[in-house]
């Protein structure tokens, strides 16, 4: 059987010095745990926003707006999103690149878990970002004909169409990754 590392020779025959190369370049993969820990530092700044975002739509719920209670809902949204992608991209990519969870029998384990590898997140991602930018785009659409945002800033007919075009740039790249992954995944049936 060969070494996937050393292509052509057996473990055996690789050097002491070609072994503890590959397992410094294996070993590496242990350098983006702290990244996904940062994740979830953030993930839990989320929540944070999101408990005060609705602490403050359940108390003033009486003296605001319909309007504000829809903008206070898809901020809330917008954040239940933006986790979901974290968790994705947090558990997704620790499987992937760093180390197997290892989750497979416990009962709340994902779905979509058991079947993650780099082509799938990356859709997933796509997924996501199509959702955010939507949310964004409808608050966006909920103000223009006031002329300003709800932090006060002026929204031209240049942000909107940045706005649309960016969206539009995500629903394109999703259906592209989603087709170069069928044909990935048909080539590699085939093979």
């Amino acid at each position: 059987m060969k070494s996937s590392a050393m292509p052509g020779k057996l473990p055996s025959q690789q050097s002491g010095f070609q072994r503890a190369l590959a397992g410094l370049i294996f070993s590496s993969r242990w350098l983006q745990a702290p990244l996904y820990f940062g994740l979830i530092v953030s993930q839990c700044i989320y929540i944070y926003h999101f408990l005060i975002d609705l602490i403050h739509l359940v108390s003033e719920a009486s003296t605001i707006s319909e309007n504000e209670i829809m903008l206070i809902v898809l901020g809330l949204i917008d954040v239940v999103m933006i986790s979901n992608l974290l968790i994705m991209v947090i558990i997704g990519g620790y499987e992937t690149f760093v180390s197997r969870l290892r989750m497979d029998d416990h009962p709340d384990s994902p779905e979509w878990l058991s079947h993650v590898n780099a082509n799938t997140m990356k859709i997933k991602l796509a997924l996501a970002l199509i959702g955010i930018s939507s949310i964004h785009l409808l608050k966006t659409f909920i103000f223009i004909d006031q002329g300003f945002d709800q932090e006060g800033h002026k929204i031209s007919e240049a942000t909107v169409m940045w706005q649309v075009i960016i969206h539009v740039t995500f629903l394109v790249s999703a259906i592209a990754l989603a087709y170069t992954s069928k044909l990935a995944q048909g080539i590699a049936e085939e093979a």
